[in-house]
């Protein structure tokens, strides 16, 4: 049953993740707790999420599902009572998160507005993503399955994720792609969303650079060298620039 030692828990946990919000969203900065407890619809979805899954773990009826439907109402995130979540979550805005009944998220997680840990189909049993400690979820990211998201990953915005993550990798793209960030481990919430690397601007610069190559072998074999040193690859413009200054400070 839900006793004194239930409370207390779901007390201290309180505690650590509006200190989670505090820390992570420069809006709260110098903002009091009891104003993030009012004010944050992430820490509140969080909150009532901590006691509906002390309620289910207690055995209580009904009340556990009501109290995730009238969070979803409110806040707009909507977060099965029976996903396990780890302390010090925090999620950014929130609107449109859906967290699946078999998901699991570790410690210090940070997720963005629209992501969802959802399942792929109508099969019983573990069924949604385990997200492990230290992961950032961009916005409208989307985990399906019973995937595992490494310690330290970071997931751009929009992207798809059908498949296991590496620990301390950034995965974009739809499908996503793991790839690393200017060959540095990234850590921590404040990933440069804006300077993430472009798979598919890489892919077609190789493309460019090999018929470039291929087009200055069949010039050789055609007798005319001074043709082919005419044909350099062609340029390729990234989708996201990868130089300059972080637009998050920095």
């Amino acid at each position: 049953m839900l006793g004194l030692s239930s409370l207390r828990r779901v007390v201290g946990e309180v505690r650590r993740d509006v200190r989670a919000a505090r820390d992570r969203d420069p809006a709260a900065a110098g903002v009091g707790s009891l104003e993030i407890l009012a004010m944050w619809p992430g820490v509140q979805a969080v909150l009532a999420h901590r006691v509906a899954h002390a309620l289910h773990g207690a055995g209580v009826p009904l009340l556990p599902r009501a109290l995730s439907v009238a969070t979803r109402a409110i806040t707009g995130i909507e977060i099965h009572p029976a996903a396990r979540v780890g302390d010090g979550l925090f999620i950014d805005h929130g609107s449109g998160v859906v967290i699946g009944e078999t998901a699991e998220i570790g410690h210090d997680v940070t997720m963005y507005q629209g992501v969802t840990l959802g399942g792929t189909g109508f099969a019983t049993g573990k069924r949604h993503p385990t997200v492990e400690d230290n992961v950032t979820i961009g916005s409208g990211a989307k985990l399906l399955g019973p995937i595992t998201i490494g310690h330290g990953a970071k997931i751009g915005a929009n992207t798809v994720v059908i498949h296991d993550v590496p620990p301390n990798s950034t995965v974009v793209g739809n499908p996503g792609h793991p790839v690393r960030i200017e060959g540095r481990k990234p850590e921590g919430p404040d990933t440069d969303w804006l300077h993430l690397p472009d798979p598919i601007a890489d892919a077609l610069a190789a493309m460019s650079s090999r018929i470039a190559a291929l087009e200055r072998q069949v010039a050789e074999l055609g007798g005319d060298p001074d043709r082919a040193e005419e044909r350099p690859p062609a340029d390729v413009m990234p989708l996201r620039r990868r130089g300059g200054p972080s637009p998050a400070g920095g």
